[in-house]
Protein backbone atom coordinates (compact mmCIF):
# COMPACT_ATOMS: atom_id res chain seq x y z
CA UNK A 1 0.00 0.00 0.00
CA UNK A 2 1.14 3.56 -0.61
CA UNK A 3 2.80 5.41 2.25
CA UNK A 4 1.28 8.87 2.42
CA UNK A 5 0.91 11.77 4.80
CA UNK A 6 -2.40 12.35 6.52
CA UNK A 7 -4.51 14.67 4.38
CA UNK A 8 -8.15 15.59 4.44
CA UNK A 9 -10.31 13.86 1.81
CA UNK A 10 -11.55 16.12 -0.99
CA UNK A 11 -14.73 18.06 -0.38
CA UNK A 12 -15.82 17.15 -3.90
CA UNK A 13 -14.65 14.65 -6.46
CA UNK A 14 -13.30 17.33 -8.84
CA UNK A 15 -12.79 16.20 -12.47
CA UNK A 16 -15.99 17.44 -14.05
CA UNK A 17 -17.78 18.54 -10.87
CA UNK A 18 -19.07 22.07 -10.46
CA UNK A 19 -16.63 24.00 -8.31
CA UNK A 20 -17.52 26.34 -5.50
CA UNK A 21 -17.60 29.96 -6.64
CA UNK A 22 -15.85 31.04 -3.46
CA UNK A 23 -13.16 29.19 -1.51
CA UNK A 24 -11.97 30.25 1.93
CA UNK A 25 -9.81 28.95 4.77
CA UNK A 26 -12.64 26.74 6.03
CA UNK A 27 -12.32 24.68 2.83
CA UNK A 28 -8.76 23.65 3.71
CA UNK A 29 -9.69 21.81 6.88
CA UNK A 30 -6.60 21.03 8.95
CA UNK A 31 -4.23 22.34 6.29
CA UNK A 32 -0.78 23.02 7.79
CA UNK A 33 1.33 25.15 5.45
CA UNK A 34 4.56 24.25 7.22
CA UNK A 35 4.02 20.55 6.52
CA UNK A 36 2.13 20.64 3.21
CA UNK A 37 4.11 23.41 1.55
CA UNK A 38 7.39 24.07 3.27
CA UNK A 39 9.83 26.33 1.48
CA UNK A 40 10.78 26.20 -2.21
CA UNK A 41 13.54 23.66 -2.67
CA UNK A 42 12.68 21.89 0.59
CA UNK A 43 10.65 18.79 1.44
CA UNK A 44 7.93 18.09 0.29
CA UNK A 45 8.75 20.34 -2.69
CA UNK A 46 5.20 21.44 -3.46
CA UNK A 47 6.62 24.89 -4.12
CA UNK A 48 9.29 23.64 -6.52
CA UNK A 49 12.44 21.51 -6.47
CA UNK A 50 14.82 24.49 -6.28
CA UNK A 51 14.88 27.35 -3.80
CA UNK A 52 15.27 30.15 -6.36
CA UNK A 53 13.44 28.48 -9.28
CA UNK A 54 13.18 30.80 -12.30
CA UNK A 55 14.51 33.83 -10.47
CA UNK A 56 18.01 32.48 -11.07
CA UNK A 57 17.53 30.03 -13.97
CA UNK A 58 14.76 29.67 -16.54
CA UNK A 59 13.20 26.36 -17.46
CA UNK A 60 14.73 24.53 -20.44
CA UNK A 61 12.89 25.44 -23.64
CA UNK A 62 12.53 22.45 -25.91
CA UNK A 63 10.68 22.06 -29.20
CA UNK A 64 9.93 18.52 -30.34
CA UNK A 65 11.68 18.12 -33.70
CA UNK A 66 11.93 15.18 -36.03
CA UNK A 67 10.79 14.53 -39.57
CA UNK A 68 11.98 13.05 -42.82
CA UNK A 69 15.63 12.11 -43.06
CA UNK A 70 18.32 12.59 -40.45
CA UNK A 71 19.64 15.53 -42.49
CA UNK A 72 16.20 17.21 -42.50
CA UNK A 73 15.96 17.00 -38.72
CA UNK A 74 19.58 18.05 -38.25
CA UNK A 75 18.77 21.22 -40.15
CA UNK A 76 15.71 21.86 -37.93
CA UNK A 77 17.81 21.24 -34.80
CA UNK A 78 20.32 23.87 -35.88
CA UNK A 79 17.52 26.30 -36.76
CA UNK A 80 15.93 25.97 -33.31
CA UNK A 81 19.26 26.28 -31.50
CA UNK A 82 20.03 29.42 -33.49
CA UNK A 83 16.66 30.87 -32.43
CA UNK A 84 17.29 30.43 -28.71
CA UNK A 85 16.20 26.87 -27.90
CA UNK A 86 18.11 25.44 -24.94
CA UNK A 87 18.05 21.70 -25.70
CA UNK A 88 17.13 19.23 -28.41
CA UNK A 89 14.04 17.03 -28.32
CA UNK A 90 13.93 14.22 -30.86
CA UNK A 91 10.82 12.68 -32.43
CA UNK A 92 11.27 9.39 -34.28
CA UNK A 93 9.09 8.00 -37.04
CA UNK A 94 6.67 5.11 -36.49
CA UNK A 95 8.93 2.34 -37.85
CA UNK A 96 11.72 3.43 -35.49
CA UNK A 97 9.29 3.68 -32.56
CA UNK A 98 8.15 0.13 -33.26
CA UNK A 99 11.72 -1.18 -33.62
CA UNK A 100 11.51 -1.74 -37.38
CA UNK A 101 13.96 -0.77 -40.08
CA UNK A 102 12.96 1.65 -42.82
CA UNK A 103 13.08 -1.16 -45.41
CA UNK A 104 10.74 -3.43 -43.43
CA UNK A 105 7.59 -4.17 -45.50
CA UNK A 106 5.47 -2.93 -42.58
CA UNK A 107 7.30 0.43 -42.72
CA UNK A 108 6.00 1.17 -46.22
CA UNK A 109 4.52 4.67 -46.39
CA UNK A 110 5.54 5.58 -42.82
CA UNK A 111 9.25 6.35 -43.18
CA UNK A 112 9.99 9.86 -41.91
CA UNK A 113 6.29 10.77 -41.77
CA UNK A 114 5.69 11.39 -38.04
CA UNK A 115 9.32 11.81 -37.01
CA UNK A 116 12.87 11.18 -38.15
CA UNK A 117 13.88 7.80 -39.56
CA UNK A 118 16.81 6.28 -37.63
CA UNK A 119 17.67 2.66 -38.41
CA UNK A 120 21.43 2.57 -37.89
CA UNK A 121 24.43 4.24 -36.31
CA UNK A 122 25.01 5.98 -39.64
CA UNK A 123 21.59 7.66 -39.35
CA UNK A 124 22.34 8.79 -35.80
CA UNK A 125 25.68 10.16 -36.99
CA UNK A 126 23.89 12.24 -39.64
CA UNK A 127 21.24 13.37 -37.16
CA UNK A 128 23.82 15.07 -34.94
CA UNK A 129 26.32 16.12 -37.58
CA UNK A 130 27.94 19.40 -36.56
CA UNK A 131 26.31 19.37 -33.11
CA UNK A 132 28.64 18.94 -30.14
CA UNK A 133 27.04 16.31 -27.91
CA UNK A 134 29.22 17.46 -25.05
CA UNK A 135 27.60 20.90 -24.99
CA UNK A 136 23.94 20.16 -25.72
CA UNK A 137 21.21 18.35 -23.78
CA UNK A 138 19.26 15.88 -25.90
CA UNK A 139 15.88 14.32 -25.22
CA UNK A 140 14.84 11.24 -27.20
CA UNK A 141 11.21 10.14 -27.29
CA UNK A 142 11.66 6.42 -27.79
CA UNK A 143 10.48 3.44 -25.77
CA UNK A 144 10.55 -0.18 -26.94
CA UNK A 145 13.92 0.26 -28.75
CA UNK A 146 15.13 2.94 -26.32
CA UNK A 147 18.23 1.00 -25.27
CA UNK A 148 19.27 0.70 -28.93
CA UNK A 149 18.89 4.41 -29.67
CA UNK A 150 20.87 5.18 -26.51
CA UNK A 151 23.59 2.84 -27.76
CA UNK A 152 23.70 4.75 -31.05
CA UNK A 153 23.95 8.07 -29.19
CA UNK A 154 26.79 6.82 -26.97
CA UNK A 155 28.66 5.55 -30.04
CA UNK A 156 28.30 8.89 -31.88
CA UNK A 157 29.51 10.76 -28.80
CA UNK A 158 32.53 8.47 -28.63
CA UNK A 159 33.28 9.25 -32.29
CA UNK A 160 33.13 12.96 -31.43
CA UNK A 161 35.55 12.44 -28.55
CA UNK A 162 32.90 13.11 -25.90
CA UNK A 163 33.16 10.89 -22.84
CA UNK A 164 29.99 9.17 -21.66
CA UNK A 165 30.13 10.89 -18.29
CA UNK A 166 29.78 14.26 -20.07
CA UNK A 167 26.58 13.38 -21.90
CA UNK A 168 23.43 15.20 -20.79
CA UNK A 169 19.91 14.38 -21.83
CA UNK A 170 16.84 12.28 -21.27
CA UNK A 171 15.66 8.97 -22.66
CA UNK A 172 11.89 8.62 -22.46
CA UNK A 173 12.29 4.86 -22.01
CA UNK A 174 8.90 4.53 -20.24
CA UNK A 175 7.56 1.27 -21.60
CA UNK A 176 4.81 0.86 -19.00
CA UNK A 177 2.74 3.73 -20.34
CA UNK A 178 2.83 2.02 -23.75
CA UNK A 179 0.83 -0.84 -22.24
CA UNK A 180 -1.63 1.68 -20.76
CA UNK A 181 -2.16 4.04 -23.64
CA UNK A 182 0.15 4.43 -26.65
CA UNK A 183 0.54 0.76 -27.66
CA UNK A 184 4.07 1.06 -29.08
CA UNK A 185 5.36 -2.02 -27.28
CA UNK A 186 7.17 -5.02 -28.76
CA UNK A 187 8.18 -7.38 -25.93
CA UNK A 188 5.95 -8.59 -23.07
CA UNK A 189 5.71 -6.34 -20.00
CA UNK A 190 8.21 -8.29 -17.86
CA UNK A 191 11.15 -8.32 -20.31
CA UNK A 192 10.27 -4.78 -21.36
CA UNK A 193 10.75 -3.52 -17.80
CA UNK A 194 13.94 -5.60 -17.57
CA UNK A 195 15.33 -3.62 -20.53
CA UNK A 196 14.45 -0.36 -18.81
CA UNK A 197 16.32 -1.47 -15.71
CA UNK A 198 19.31 -2.40 -17.92
CA UNK A 199 19.51 1.21 -19.09
CA UNK A 200 19.09 2.53 -15.53
CA UNK A 201 21.89 0.28 -14.30
CA UNK A 202 24.22 1.11 -17.20
CA UNK A 203 23.68 4.87 -17.04
CA UNK A 204 24.07 4.94 -13.27
CA UNK A 205 27.56 3.54 -13.77
CA UNK A 206 28.61 5.25 -17.00
CA UNK A 207 26.32 8.25 -17.79
CA UNK A 208 25.88 10.00 -14.44
CA UNK A 209 24.35 13.14 -15.98
CA UNK A 210 21.81 11.27 -18.10
CA UNK A 211 18.12 11.06 -17.12
CA UNK A 212 17.47 7.37 -17.60
CA UNK A 213 13.66 7.36 -17.72
CA UNK A 214 11.14 10.09 -18.38
CA UNK A 215 8.11 8.58 -16.68
CA UNK A 216 5.36 9.84 -18.92
CA UNK A 217 1.84 10.89 -18.07
CA UNK A 218 1.56 12.83 -21.30
CA UNK A 219 0.45 9.92 -23.48
CA UNK A 220 -1.86 8.62 -20.77
CA UNK A 221 -3.64 11.98 -20.68
CA UNK A 222 -3.71 12.31 -24.46
CA UNK A 223 -5.42 8.90 -24.62
CA UNK A 224 -8.28 10.20 -22.48
CA UNK A 225 -7.34 9.92 -18.80
CA UNK A 226 -8.39 12.73 -16.49
CA UNK A 227 -5.89 14.76 -14.44
CA UNK A 228 -6.03 12.56 -11.33
CA UNK A 229 -5.59 9.38 -13.40
CA UNK A 230 -2.67 10.88 -15.30
CA UNK A 231 -1.02 11.76 -12.00
CA UNK A 232 -1.69 8.41 -10.32
CA UNK A 233 -0.79 6.19 -13.27
CA UNK A 234 2.42 8.11 -13.92
CA UNK A 235 3.62 7.98 -10.33
CA UNK A 236 2.65 4.31 -10.02
CA UNK A 237 4.78 3.55 -13.08
CA UNK A 238 7.66 5.47 -11.52
CA UNK A 239 7.29 3.46 -8.34
CA UNK A 240 7.40 0.25 -10.38
CA UNK A 241 10.70 1.23 -12.02
CA UNK A 242 12.15 2.08 -8.62
CA UNK A 243 11.08 -1.26 -7.14
CA UNK A 244 12.39 -3.30 -10.08
CA UNK A 245 15.72 -1.45 -9.93
CA UNK A 246 16.01 -2.11 -6.21
CA UNK A 247 15.18 -5.76 -6.88
CA UNK A 248 18.09 -5.78 -9.37
CA UNK A 249 20.33 -4.82 -6.46
CA UNK A 250 20.76 -1.13 -7.24
CA UNK A 251 21.05 1.43 -4.45
CA UNK A 252 17.98 3.68 -4.63
CA UNK A 253 20.05 6.78 -3.94
CA UNK A 254 22.41 5.90 -6.79
CA UNK A 255 19.76 5.88 -9.54
CA UNK A 256 16.68 7.75 -8.26
CA UNK A 257 18.11 11.27 -8.72
CA UNK A 258 18.23 10.62 -12.47
CA UNK A 259 14.59 9.64 -12.91
CA UNK A 260 12.47 12.38 -14.44
CA UNK A 261 8.79 12.86 -15.27
CA UNK A 262 6.78 14.13 -18.23
CA UNK A 263 3.33 15.66 -17.77
CA UNK A 264 0.61 16.98 -20.05
CA UNK A 265 -0.72 20.50 -19.46
CA UNK A 266 -4.38 20.90 -20.42
CA UNK A 267 -6.85 23.76 -20.51
CA UNK A 268 -8.11 23.61 -16.91
CA UNK A 269 -5.60 26.20 -15.77
CA UNK A 270 -5.65 25.84 -11.98
CA UNK A 271 -6.19 22.06 -12.02
CA UNK A 272 -3.01 21.64 -14.04
CA UNK A 273 -1.03 23.81 -11.63
CA UNK A 274 -2.41 21.82 -8.69
CA UNK A 275 -1.55 18.53 -10.42
CA UNK A 276 2.11 19.47 -10.83
CA UNK A 277 2.39 20.69 -7.24
CA UNK A 278 0.75 17.50 -5.93
CA UNK A 279 3.05 15.35 -8.07
CA UNK A 280 6.14 16.66 -6.32
CA UNK A 281 4.58 16.21 -2.89
CA UNK A 282 3.50 12.62 -3.51
CA UNK A 283 6.85 11.63 -5.00
CA UNK A 284 8.82 13.17 -2.12
CA UNK A 285 6.85 11.22 0.49
CA UNK A 286 6.98 8.03 -1.59
CA UNK A 287 10.73 8.08 -2.09
CA UNK A 288 11.49 8.94 1.53
CA UNK A 289 8.85 6.89 3.32
CA UNK A 290 8.14 3.96 0.99
CA UNK A 291 11.57 3.33 -0.54
CA UNK A 292 13.74 4.70 2.26
CA UNK A 293 15.81 7.02 0.08
CA UNK A 294 18.22 9.10 2.15
CA UNK A 295 19.58 11.45 -0.51
CA UNK A 296 17.37 14.54 -0.83
CA UNK A 297 17.95 14.51 -4.60
CA UNK A 298 16.15 11.17 -4.67
CA UNK A 299 13.07 12.87 -3.22
CA UNK A 300 12.92 15.52 -5.94
CA UNK A 301 10.47 15.08 -8.79
CA UNK A 302 11.96 16.89 -11.78
CA UNK A 303 9.60 17.32 -14.69
CA UNK A 304 9.25 18.20 -18.33
CA UNK A 305 5.86 19.47 -19.46
CA UNK A 306 4.24 19.71 -22.86
CA UNK A 307 1.12 21.58 -23.83
CA UNK A 308 -1.80 19.34 -24.72
CA UNK A 309 -1.83 18.18 -28.32
CA UNK A 310 -5.27 16.64 -27.89
CA UNK A 311 -6.76 20.09 -27.14
CA UNK A 312 -5.63 21.53 -30.48
CA UNK A 313 -8.23 21.83 -33.22
CA UNK A 314 -8.21 21.73 -36.99
CA UNK A 315 -11.03 24.28 -36.93
CA UNK A 316 -9.74 27.83 -36.55
CA UNK A 317 -6.14 26.69 -36.00
CA UNK A 318 -4.96 30.16 -34.96
CA UNK A 319 -6.92 29.57 -31.75
CA UNK A 320 -4.31 26.94 -30.90
CA UNK A 321 -1.73 29.68 -30.35
CA UNK A 322 -3.91 31.05 -27.53
CA UNK A 323 -4.55 27.62 -26.02
CA UNK A 324 -0.84 26.84 -25.99
CA UNK A 325 0.03 30.15 -24.34
CA UNK A 326 -2.38 29.57 -21.43
CA UNK A 327 -1.20 25.97 -21.02
CA UNK A 328 2.44 27.09 -21.05
CA UNK A 329 1.68 29.63 -18.31
CA UNK A 330 0.10 26.85 -16.21
CA UNK A 331 3.20 24.69 -16.66
CA UNK A 332 5.45 27.51 -15.50
CA UNK A 333 3.27 28.45 -12.53
CA UNK A 334 3.21 24.74 -11.66
CA UNK A 335 7.02 24.73 -11.52
CA UNK A 336 8.19 22.70 -14.51
CA UNK A 337 11.93 22.36 -15.25
CA UNK A 338 11.50 21.97 -18.99
CA UNK A 339 8.72 22.92 -21.41
CA UNK A 340 7.60 22.15 -24.95
CA UNK A 341 4.96 24.31 -26.58
CA UNK A 342 2.96 22.72 -29.40
CA UNK A 343 2.74 24.35 -32.79
CA UNK A 344 -0.61 25.60 -34.05
CA UNK A 345 -0.57 23.34 -37.12
CA UNK A 346 0.05 19.99 -35.39
CA UNK A 347 -3.49 18.73 -35.97
CA UNK A 348 -2.85 19.07 -39.71
CA UNK A 349 0.75 17.89 -40.10
CA UNK A 350 4.17 17.94 -38.51
CA UNK A 351 5.05 21.52 -37.51
CA UNK A 352 6.25 23.87 -40.20
CA UNK A 353 9.39 25.88 -39.51
CA UNK A 354 7.45 29.09 -38.92
CA UNK A 355 4.91 27.43 -36.64
CA UNK A 356 7.70 25.83 -34.60
CA UNK A 357 9.40 29.20 -34.21
CA UNK A 358 6.14 30.84 -33.09
CA UNK A 359 5.69 28.09 -30.48
CA UNK A 360 9.21 28.76 -29.21
CA UNK A 361 8.55 32.52 -29.19
CA UNK A 362 5.50 31.80 -27.00
CA UNK A 363 7.82 30.51 -24.30
CA UNK A 364 10.22 33.39 -24.76
CA UNK A 365 7.46 35.99 -24.38
CA UNK A 366 6.32 34.17 -21.25
CA UNK A 367 9.84 34.18 -19.84
CA UNK A 368 10.88 37.71 -20.80
CA UNK A 369 7.72 39.83 -20.75
CA UNK A 370 5.22 38.58 -18.15
CA UNK A 371 7.44 38.83 -15.04
CA UNK A 372 6.14 35.49 -13.72
CA UNK A 373 9.77 34.45 -13.28
CA UNK A 374 10.45 37.09 -10.61
CA UNK A 375 8.63 35.29 -7.78
CA UNK A 376 8.92 31.65 -6.74
CA UNK A 377 5.55 29.84 -6.63
CA UNK A 378 3.38 32.99 -6.55
CA UNK A 379 0.18 30.96 -6.09
CA UNK A 380 1.27 29.33 -2.80
CA UNK A 381 -1.29 29.91 -0.07
CA UNK A 382 -4.17 30.54 -2.46
CA UNK A 383 -7.18 28.87 -0.80
CA UNK A 384 -8.41 27.65 -4.18
CA UNK A 385 -5.06 26.33 -5.41
CA UNK A 386 -4.21 24.62 -2.12
CA UNK A 387 -7.67 23.03 -1.97
CA UNK A 388 -7.30 21.73 -5.53
CA UNK A 389 -3.80 20.44 -4.77
CA UNK A 390 -5.09 18.54 -1.74
CA UNK A 391 -8.02 17.11 -3.70
CA UNK A 392 -6.04 15.83 -6.67
CA UNK A 393 -3.39 14.43 -4.32
CA UNK A 394 -6.02 12.48 -2.37
CA UNK A 395 -7.58 11.12 -5.57
CA UNK A 396 -4.20 10.06 -6.90
CA UNK A 397 -3.33 8.24 -3.67
CA UNK A 398 -6.67 6.40 -3.81
CA UNK A 399 -5.92 5.16 -7.35
CA UNK A 400 -2.35 4.16 -6.41
CA UNK A 401 -3.80 2.16 -3.51
CA UNK A 402 -6.05 0.32 -6.00
CA UNK A 403 -3.01 -0.56 -8.14
CA UNK A 404 -1.05 -1.73 -5.09
CA UNK A 405 -3.99 -3.89 -4.03
CA UNK A 406 -3.82 -5.69 -7.39
CA UNK A 407 -0.18 -6.55 -6.73
CA UNK A 408 1.42 -3.67 -8.62
CA UNK A 409 1.57 -2.16 -12.08
CA UNK A 410 2.39 -5.33 -14.05
CA UNK A 411 -0.52 -7.18 -12.47
CA UNK A 412 -2.82 -4.22 -13.15
CA UNK A 413 -1.69 -4.25 -16.79
CA UNK A 414 -2.60 -7.93 -17.04
CA UNK A 415 -6.07 -7.16 -15.68
CA UNK A 416 -6.66 -4.33 -18.14
CA UNK A 417 -7.12 -1.82 -15.32
CA UNK A 418 -5.37 1.12 -17.00
CA UNK A 419 -7.01 0.68 -20.39
CA UNK A 420 -10.46 0.39 -18.85
CA UNK A 421 -10.10 3.52 -16.73
CA UNK A 422 -8.71 5.56 -19.62
CA UNK A 423 -11.47 4.40 -21.99
CA UNK A 424 -14.17 5.30 -19.47
CA UNK A 425 -12.74 8.77 -18.91
CA UNK A 426 -12.28 9.40 -22.63
CA UNK A 427 -15.89 8.38 -23.26
CA UNK A 428 -17.16 10.70 -20.53
CA UNK A 429 -15.18 13.63 -21.96
CA UNK A 430 -16.47 13.05 -25.49
CA UNK A 431 -20.05 12.79 -24.27
CA UNK A 432 -19.66 16.12 -22.50
CA UNK A 433 -18.34 17.76 -25.69
CA UNK A 434 -21.07 16.20 -27.83
CA UNK A 435 -23.73 17.43 -25.40
CA UNK A 436 -22.27 20.93 -25.42
CA UNK A 437 -21.54 20.84 -21.68
CA UNK A 438 -17.83 21.24 -22.44
CA UNK A 439 -17.31 24.05 -24.92
CA UNK A 440 -14.50 23.97 -27.48
CA UNK A 441 -14.16 27.24 -29.35
CA UNK A 442 -14.45 26.66 -33.07
CA UNK A 443 -15.79 23.12 -32.61
CA UNK A 444 -19.08 23.37 -30.70
CA UNK A 445 -18.95 27.06 -29.74
CA UNK A 446 -18.32 30.14 -31.88
CA UNK A 447 -18.23 27.96 -34.97
CA UNK A 448 -17.56 29.34 -38.45
CA UNK A 449 -16.95 27.77 -41.82
CA UNK A 450 -13.19 28.16 -41.69
CA UNK A 451 -11.50 24.78 -41.38
CA UNK A 452 -7.74 24.96 -41.75
CA UNK A 453 -7.54 28.72 -42.22
CA UNK A 454 -5.15 28.42 -45.15
CA UNK A 455 -2.26 27.30 -42.93
CA UNK A 456 0.74 26.08 -44.90
CA UNK A 457 1.70 22.60 -43.73
CA UNK A 458 4.88 20.57 -43.90
CA UNK A 459 4.93 17.91 -46.62
CA UNK A 460 7.07 14.75 -46.42
CA UNK A 461 7.79 13.31 -49.87
CA UNK A 462 8.36 9.73 -51.02
CA UNK A 463 11.96 10.72 -51.74
CA UNK A 464 12.77 10.40 -48.03
CA UNK A 465 11.71 6.76 -47.92
CA UNK A 466 13.48 5.92 -51.17
CA UNK A 467 16.73 7.48 -49.99
CA UNK A 468 16.53 5.83 -46.59
CA UNK A 469 15.93 2.33 -47.96
CA UNK A 470 18.76 2.76 -50.47
CA UNK A 471 21.14 3.71 -47.67
CA UNK A 472 20.14 0.67 -45.66
CA UNK A 473 20.71 -1.59 -48.62
CA UNK A 474 24.21 -0.16 -49.04
CA UNK A 475 24.97 -0.51 -45.31
CA UNK A 476 23.94 -4.14 -45.25
CA UNK A 477 26.03 -4.89 -48.34
CA UNK A 478 29.23 -3.19 -47.18
CA UNK A 479 29.46 -3.82 -43.42
CA UNK A 480 31.91 -6.37 -42.05
CA UNK A 481 29.76 -9.50 -42.02
CA UNK A 482 31.71 -11.52 -39.44
CA UNK A 483 31.81 -8.66 -36.95
CA UNK A 484 28.10 -8.00 -37.48
CA UNK A 485 27.14 -11.65 -36.94
CA UNK A 486 29.36 -12.00 -33.87
CA UNK A 487 27.85 -8.91 -32.27
CA UNK A 488 24.29 -10.21 -32.70
CA UNK A 489 25.32 -13.60 -31.31
CA UNK A 490 26.66 -11.86 -28.21
CA UNK A 491 23.45 -9.86 -27.85
CA UNK A 492 21.35 -13.03 -28.06
CA UNK A 493 23.54 -14.80 -25.50
CA UNK A 494 23.47 -11.89 -23.06
CA UNK A 495 19.69 -11.72 -23.33
CA UNK A 496 19.40 -15.46 -22.68
CA UNK A 497 21.77 -15.22 -19.70
CA UNK A 498 19.86 -12.32 -18.14
CA UNK A 499 22.93 -10.08 -18.41
CA UNK A 500 22.70 -6.34 -18.93
CA UNK A 501 22.43 -6.00 -22.73
CA UNK A 502 23.67 -2.39 -23.02
CA UNK A 503 27.34 -3.29 -23.72
CA UNK A 504 26.23 -5.78 -26.37
CA UNK A 505 23.92 -3.22 -27.98
CA UNK A 506 26.74 -0.66 -28.19
CA UNK A 507 29.01 -3.27 -29.76
CA UNK A 508 26.30 -4.27 -32.26
CA UNK A 509 25.65 -0.62 -33.14
CA UNK A 510 29.33 -0.11 -33.95
CA UNK A 511 29.28 -3.33 -36.03
CA UNK A 512 26.57 -1.93 -38.30
CA UNK A 513 23.59 -3.79 -36.84
CA UNK A 514 20.28 -2.04 -37.42
CA UNK A 515 17.42 -1.28 -35.07
CA UNK A 516 15.30 -4.02 -36.63
CA UNK A 517 18.04 -6.63 -36.43
CA UNK A 518 18.77 -5.96 -32.77
CA UNK A 519 15.07 -5.97 -31.92
CA UNK A 520 14.52 -9.27 -33.74
CA UNK A 521 17.49 -10.77 -31.91
CA UNK A 522 16.04 -9.83 -28.54
CA UNK A 523 12.55 -10.88 -29.63
CA UNK A 524 13.92 -14.40 -30.25
CA UNK A 525 14.65 -14.51 -26.50
CA UNK A 526 11.98 -12.29 -24.92
CA UNK A 527 9.08 -13.07 -27.26
CA UNK A 528 6.51 -10.53 -28.43
CA UNK A 529 3.29 -9.16 -26.96
CA UNK A 530 -0.11 -9.10 -28.62
CA UNK A 531 -1.73 -6.60 -26.27
CA UNK A 532 -3.20 -8.93 -23.69
CA UNK A 533 -6.81 -8.58 -22.53
CA UNK A 534 -8.77 -5.53 -23.65
CA UNK A 535 -10.09 -4.98 -20.12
Amino acid sequence: MSVKPSIDPPASSGDGDVRKPFVGPEDLGSFDASKSLGEPGAFPYARGPHRTMYTSRLWTMRQFAGFGSAEDTNERFKYLLANGQHGLSTAFDLPTLMGRDSDDPLALGEVGRCGVAVASLADMRRLFDGIDLGSVSTSMTINAPAAILLAFYIAVAEEQGVASDKLRGTLQNDILKEFHAQNEYVFPPGPSVQLVVDTIEYCTKHLPQWNTVSVSGYHIREAGANAAEELAFTLADGMAYVQHSIDRGLDVDAFAPRLSFFFDVHNDFFEEIAKLRAARRIWAHTMRDRFGAKNERSWLLRMHCQTAGVTLTEQQPMNNVVRVAYQAMAGVLGGTQSLHTNSMDETLALPSEQAAKLALRTQQVLACETNVTQTVDPLAGSYFVEKMTNEIEAKAYAIIDQIDAMGGVLQAVDRGFFRRRIAESAHATQRSIDAGDTEIVGVNAFVDEEASGGVDILQITQQTEDMQTARLKELKATREKARHATSLDRLRQDAEDGANVMPALIEAAKAGATVGEMMETMKSVFGSYDGGPEW
